[in-house]
């Protein structure tokens, strides 16, 4: 009697972002590979962000808006939007 392996949650995530789009273009330039290592590194930059911010003694630093940034893949370049931080040294 063999044993059937359960589908794990990663395939079927996989098979609900590839639904209707064809695995080359997923792959291509500007493709889905390009928009989820976008949405990584963007999610990742402001937890380190946040985790910075939350970490400062006097509080003075904090979030300025969002900047634009360009970040070197193996892939090639990705264009991602990162917190900016306003250091404040002394009060005005």
């Amino acid at each position: 009697m063999s044993r059937r392996k359960e589908p794990s949650v990663l395939n079927d995530i996989l098979d609900q972002l590839l639904a209707g789009t064809d695995a080359a273009a997923a792959l291509g330039q500007g493709g889905l590979l390009d928009s989820l290592k976008k949405a990584f590194a963007e999610r990742v930059l402001n937890a380190e962000m946040d985790h910075h911010l939350g970490q400062e003694d006097q509080g003075a630093n904090s979030r300025n808006g969002y900047g634009r940034k360009t970040v070197t893949t193996d892939g090639g370049r990705i264009e991602i939007e990162g917190t900016v931080r306003i250091s404040v040294c002394g009060e005005a």
